[in-house]
């Protein structure tokens, strides 16, 4: 008898029910033995990856427009879409039944930091800093790394989120996220901070600039080491993963760090990715260092000649979002990245959306529930956008869902130039994610006219379906790529011991 956990609604050729294990079994897929190593670099077999998506309402591209479309189904064969249409596609192919689901492209996070969220999860809304939980993370084994990774990335899947643009804290982080991105079949866009997190503190919180100055032979190394790594892995799993260069910010680099990082990013191909004009001290210590703002340095510099996310933004000037929005860089909104309630404010979202910036929402450190940071985005950006409109009588955009939803698909993917995804279209890569817009607490009972809408009360655990590039990686709402208990019990293990270091140090009485 079927395990009724695994219970999924997949239908064969003939329209019979399949549970999750046997959609896997028939489309040539083993979920791995229980115990295979977090950091083992063979991947389970793969699907075949050809079936037919049916949903009760797609976001579909249609020219530059994204429209819902009911009923809607998608065929997806090998890595991409080959046909998108309304009503059912005729003939035997093996189907997902989808109904009560969205449909939407894979969603794409501007900025992670995939190893550091769940150490420092529920610990520092209080107030603590985030600094001694993660230097911690830095002194774990390649094996305990690599389980603390796939716990965040598991998560980062478990709603909706695809694609990565990773600033891992460190080299070695980095190396971690693509261990694991390559095992899963993760769309990663994976770099090593620079400085990371074993130099960056007393360079970034520095009281004299001499400190910066002294730091640049050991940044320059720091950047040629992840440029070789980066070199050594772009363009792995056909594409999947494709790394950028990541500077920590502005205010940590000197202009020749930067041209060397900027040279990096040119040779890799893919883009840069920055904490950027993080807060009005950034914004000053650069005017006072180079005489410009951070973006306006940036431009200088030549760095908009690639694809650019800048997260965080909180310092950005009226000029700043001119520069950004002439470039077509990205500005990556990150709701929660200070920690639920822990945050020192809102972020310039609606700014960004009245000047006709490019934006998207980034996960950032703490919260890796992509649809909670849609919803904070659209909930925090109009209670900002208001209070700004009535103190100041600014005329800024109320922000509303389906930007937020633009921007986590079509946004992200015009800003890194790749006209392939965050799409549902023939001829698009197959990252596609489906959501529960119907169910309790979520919706009515039944799909309502207004599916987007109904995001606003869903959260990751209304996310049903995953797929990347065809590959099922959550199915009826569980993690399908690895065991999921497994998943579990190995980054709680990992972060029970980082917290035990914190108890003995007394950092909990601080």
């Amino acid at each position: 008898m079927s395990d009724p956990s695994l219970a999924c609604a997949c239908l064969g050729p003939s329209g019979d029910h399949l549970t999750r294990r046997d959609f896997l079994a028939a489309t040539a897929v083993s979920l791995p033995a229980l115990g295979w190593p977090a950091h083992a670099a063979a991947p389970p077999r793969q699907p075949a990856r050809d079936f037919v998506l049916e949903g009760s309402w797609a976001l579909v591209q249609r020219g530059e427009s994204q429209v819902l479309v009911p009923d809607a189904s998608v065929r997806v064969r090998g890595g991409a879409i080959v046909e998108v249409r309304e009503g059912r596609i005729p003939g035997t192919i093996r189907r997902i039944d989808a109904r009560g689901l969205l449909l939407l492209p894979g969603f794409i996070s501007g900025h992670t930091h995939a190893a550091s969220g769940s150490p420092t999860r529920g610990i520092i809304e209080a107030g603590r800093s985030y600094q001694r939980p993660l230097e911690i993370v830095e002194t774990l084994g390649d094996d305990d790394l690599d389980a603390l990774t796939a716990y965040n990335v598991a998560e980062l899947l478990r709603s909706g989120c695809t694609s990565h643009l990773e600033m891992s804290l460190s080299l070695r982080q980095a190396q971690s996220y693509v261990r694991v991105a390559r095992r899963w079949h993760v769309r990663g866009f994976p770099g090593g901070m620079v400085p990371g997190t074993a130099r960056l503190f007393p360079i970034w919180r520095r009281t004299n600039d001499q400190v910066l100055h002294d730091s640049v032979a050991g940044t320059l190394a720091e950047i040629d080491a992840n440029r070789r790594f980066a070199l050594s892995v772009n363009g792995a799993e056909d594409g999947l993963i494709r790394p950028m260069m990541t500077p920590h910010a502005t205010d940590t680099h000197t202009p020749d760090t930067m041209r060397a990082l900027l040279a990096a990013a040119r040779e890799l191909g893919n883009g840069l990715h920055i904490h950027l004009a993080q807060g009005v001290g950034e914004t000053r210590t650069v005017q006072r260092l180079w005489g410009k703002t951070p973006v306006q340095w940036m431009e200088e510099l030549g760095a908009f000649e690639l694809p650019v996310f800048g997260a965080h933004m909180s310092g950005a000037t009226p000029e700043d979002w001119e520069v950004m929005k002439r470039h077509g860089a990205v500005y990556s909104h990150c709701p929660s990245g200070g920690g639920a309630g822990a945050s020192s404010g809102t972020q310039p979202y609606p700014e960004a959306l009245t000047a006709g910036v490019r934006t998207n929402v980034g996960i950032d450190t703490h919260s890796n529930d992509y649809v909670e940071n849609l919803k904070l985005a659209v909930i925090c950006g109009r209670a900002r956008a208001r209070v700004l409109n009535a103190a100041t009588r600014s005329t800024l955009k109320l922000p509303t869902i389906q930007d937020a939803v633009h921007g986590a698909t079509l946004g992200a993917a015009q800003g890194l130039r790749r006209d392939d995804l965050g799409r549902i279209a023939a001829g698009a890569r197959a990252d596609l994610v489906a959501i529960d817009v119907s169910g309790l607490l979520v919706g009515s009972g039944a799909p309502g006219p207004e599916p987007l809408s109904n995001l606003l009360y869903a959260n990751g655990l209304s996310v049903r379906h995953v797929f990347t590039e065809g590959y099922a990686q959550v199915l009826d709402g569980r993690l399908v790529v690895d065991d999921e208990v497994r998943v579990v019990q190995r980054g709680a293990a990992v972060v029970r011991r980082i917290w035990a270091q914190l108890q003995q140090e007394g950092w909990f009485r601080g």
